[in-house]
């Protein structure tokens, strides 16, 4: 168990705990734990965009402002446009409390963008969401306000439970036949929301799309259907974290600091005390910008490429060499390696902090790689309400 760091306060954190009985401190991971293969994934569609109804989602993160526009195909749906640009909304957040005017402006500017591409596609089913820094932030509101005044976007912020929801449906497809105790992590800027859910009851080729039929809600599972055991959405993301450490000038000392503060913070989740019974049968999947650039790090990618690291699974061994390397780079080294890129390079230590950190603690070798998310569970949520897409077919991105 790590011992608590001195001079560092412990942030509180939104928590839904649906068992009955108390947990206890996280252990370390069992010998023999169980690998899964990779997952064969439908990478996107490069076939020119087909008639049928456009819909938007739009995921306005402590980071980052994204979005996607995609249109149902079948039991996927095929991506049209798609947006992304880091805009730092919650820079300085951690300090004051406040989302500041130059957060506020970048911000206001990257949705500006984004209501042009919207009405250049004529996109009239939308939903566009907030997360981590304006569930924060005392000026959320006003926010709001100035962006429906100086947009007429109708950003809406969502609590941490649906963020979850979303994030673990989209991840549905990755989900292996031989899953019965899954971990899902989405790896935010501003929060990190972790999922753990028991398929044991599950007939094996059932499993994916008993995560999919979780989009109603976490509290009430169907009889042989998955069911939520715990969820945490704990108030450290790349960002967040960063920031309380900023001032550590050291950089592997950062680094060590980062992982055992990350660590404090899962203390109260999930029965730890079942841990030795998933030796077999467990998986994680990670999804966030950190773990695709790990990913394609590990890879050598130069250029992204989406089809080569979504599905891809990786080794505890594979992660801990990409980060060895990242700190033997050094922050200059960072800045101008091509694998993580201009955008990420400031955030990538916090974010593989915690990425190395819940793969030290859960009882498994091996990461499935996601570059699935908030957006694409969005879209899946809207086209199924429609009916314009198959509930319990649906493959992810075509």
């Amino acid at each position: 168990m790590i011992a608590p760091l001195e001079g560092v306060a412990g942030a509180g954190y939104f928590r839904t705990n649906l068992l009955s009985e108390g947990v206890t401190m996280a252990p370390r991971r069992p010998a023999g734990a169980d690998a899964f293969p990779r997952k064969t994934v439908e990478p996107f569609a490069t076939r020119p965009a087909e008639d049928g109804p456009l819909y938007a989602a739009l995921d306005l993160g402590t980071n980052s402002c994204r979005m996607l526009i995609a249109r149902p195909a079948g039991s996927q749906f095929q991506v049209v446009d798609s947006f992304s640009k880091p805009v730092q909304l919650g820079h300085g957040l951690e300090a004051s409390g406040r989302l500041s005017r130059p957060s506020m402006a970048r911000t206001v500017h990257a949705l500006q963008v984004c209501r042009r591409k919207l009405e250049a596609h004529k996109v009239t089913r939308m939903r566009l969401v907030a997360t981590e820094a304006c569930r924060r932030a005392r000026n959320s509101r006003d926010f709001l306000r100035m962006i429906r005044r100086e947009t007429g976007l109708p950003v809406e912020i969502i609590d941490a439970e649906e963020e979850a929801r979303l994030a673990v449906i989209s991840c549905a497809p990755l989900v292996s036949q031989r899953t019965e105790q899954l971990l899902v992590v989405d790896i935010g800027g501003g929060s990190t929301e972790l999922v753990w859910i028991d398929l044991e009851d599950v007939e094996p080729k059932e499993r994916s799309r008993a995560i999919m039929r979780l989009g109603n809600g976490f509290a009430d599972p169907q009889p042989g259907g998955a069911r939520v055991v715990d969820w945490i959405s704990v108030p450290l993301g790349v960002a967040t974290l960063r920031d309380q450490f900023e001032d550590v000038e050291d950089d592997q000392g950062r680094f060590a600091l980062m992982s055992w503060h990350f660590e404090e913070m899962l203390a109260d989740f999930t029965p730890y005390s079942l841990a030795q019974t998933m030796r077999e049968g467990f998986q994680i999947i990670g999804t966030s910008g950190t773990v695709t650039t790990v990913a394609a790090s590990h890879l050598g990618l130069r250029r992204y490429d989406r089809t080569k690291v979504d599905g891809l699974t990786m080794t505890t061994a594979q992660i801990d060499r990409v980060i060895r390397d990242y700190l033997a780079l050094g922050p200059e080294g960072r800045r101008a390696d091509p694998r993580i890129g201009r955008e990420r390079h400031a955030l990538i230590m916090s974010g593989a902090a915690i990425l190395q950190t819940l793969m030290r603690v859960w009882p498994t070798t091996r990461l499935s790689v996601a570059d699935r998310g908030l957006r694409e569970g969005l879209l899946y949520v809207q086209m199924v309400r429609d009916g314009v897409l198959a509930s319990d077919g649906m493959n992810g991105v075509a």
